[in-house]
């Protein structure tokens, strides 16, 4: 059995593209989140109330974000092999 040429690829749909960078922002919007909250913290904020203003959002940034931006490359994964595998069966 020969292995396919490179230009046998599937292009990549923008869909997926999509998904991809929106699971690298939610990422990296949850790391300064969470680079915010220590920074805020060891600046001595620590008499200042983290329940009221935006800290609140900022927290739970830092909690709901990852699993969500799993979720999304999770997804992108299991359609990128859905569609290589329908490409494949139709070869």
């Amino acid at each position: 059995m020969s292995t396919p040429a490179p230009s046998d690829d599937l292009p990549v749909r923008r869909i997926d593209r999509i998904l991809a960078f929106m699971s690298l922002g939610l990422l990296l919007l949850a790391i300064v989140c969470f680079f915010a909250i220590i920074i805020g913290t060891a600046t001595g904020m620590e008499q200042a109330d983290f329940g009221a203003g935006i800290w609140p959002t900022v927290s739970a940034i830092v909690y709901v974000a990852p699993p969500v931006a799993f979720a999304l490359l999770l997804t992108v994964l299991i359609m990128t092999f859905v569609r290589r595998g329908r490409a494949n069966k139709g070869r």
